[in-house]
């Protein structure tokens, strides 16, 4: 799922943003709502894979919100690479930014770290969880190319949402503790035009750990529909999990505010707005056709879980999740 999915909402929020600008190394992340190739809006910028990308109009992927046009977005691609900023102020090279220094911690996938400075806790992030960090990364000729130190505000991402060598790494890391980072150009943005290029070597200050929501269980009906399932003409089944509050429905063209949870049939999540902890706001028509069709099904406050055929969602589009796709939706708020 490459492309930004959920932009309408800001999946990943402002920061990403601003990393992107600066040439974070940022990845690009949600999946769910994208309608029309649009990436939905991200959140904080961080070294990015592809830069946190921010997903277009939050959709549910193709949907990145499911979105055809908008369609539930597609899972949030690598895509922002953060780009080259201009530099508020260079900071100085470390002595050792040619070459990691023979008492280096290496892992096996070759990327090199030591400590700066010890953490204030035991806590160390997971892979999900969103950190919020100081640092600045400079290219092996001592070039510097990005720094929050520099612009005097840290930033904060979801660390699956950055390059796989800031993944890993800051995995390492407890809360308050500086590490430098050896980071080989396989972990890093891998030829990437207009990327820094090369290993990279990054100073990381680790201010802050945010745990991430509990990832939701797969349906267990999730392989195919009940019985009990309504079904449409087109296709779409759904089933009813909580009863709304409201009594007005949503048109096609009206802007709504949902949480979801997406899922292949094998049970796979490729992406959620619960995860992430912030609800996705898109249009109902700039999003895959089963969720136009389904969520106009819906009153506020209702959950509805929706199994979508394939002709209703990406219809073997690369890249985005293929064959039937099931969805948890809560329909939080109509806003027009």
């Amino acid at each position: 799922m490459n492309n930004r999915h959920l932009r309408t909402q800001s999946l990943i929020s402002t920061a990403l943003r601003a990393a992107v600008r600066c040439g974070l190394p940022l990845v690009a992340g949600a999946a769910l709502l994208t309608a029309c190739g649009k990436k939905p809006e991200v959140a904080t910028p961080a070294p990015a894979e592809v830069a946190p990308a921010p997903t277009e109009a939050e959709k549910p992927a193709e949907p990145t919100a499911p979105a055809e046009a908008a369609k539930p977005a597609e899972p949030a691609k690598e895509a922002a690479v953060p780009a080259e900023p201009p530099q508020p102020g260079a900071i100085p090279a470390p002595a050792d930014v040619a070459a990691p220094p023979a008492d280096a911690q290496k892992t096996a996938t070759g990327l090199a770290s030591k400590v700066l400075q010890p953490g204030t806790s035991a806590d160390k992030p997971g892979a999900t969880d969103t950190v919020k960090v100081h640092y600045t990364g400079w290219t092996t000729d001592g070039k510097m190319f990005d720094s929050s130190v520099a612009r005097g505000e840290p930033i904060s991402f979801p660390l699956d949402r950055v390059i796989a060598g800031w993944t890993e790494g800051v995995q390492l890391m407890a809360k308050g503790e500086k590490r430098r980072l050896w980071i080989p150009e396989n972990l890093a943005y891998q030829g990437r035009p207009g990327a820094p290029a090369g290993m990279l070597v990054f100073d990381v200050e680790l201010i802050d750990i945010q745990k991430a929501a509990p990832v939701p269980e797969a349906p267990k009906d999730v392989a195919a529909p009940p019985a009990d399932a309504e079904k449409t003409a087109t296709g779409l089944a759904s089933k009813v999990l909580q009863k709304g509050t409201g009594t007005a429905k949503p048109k096609a063209e009206s802007n709504v505010q949902v949480h979801y949870s997406g899922w292949t049939t094998d049970g796979k999540m490729f992406d959620s707005s619960v995860t992430r902890g912030e609800p996705a706001t898109f249009p109902l028509n700039r999003v895959i056709a089963g969720w136009t069709e389904g969520v106009q099904l819906m009153v506020e406050g209702e959950k509805r879980r929706f199994w979508i055929p394939e002709n209703l969602a990406y219809q073997g589009r690369p890249g985005a999740p293929a064959g039937m796709l099931v969805f948890d939706v809560e329909l939080l708020k109509i806003l027009q």
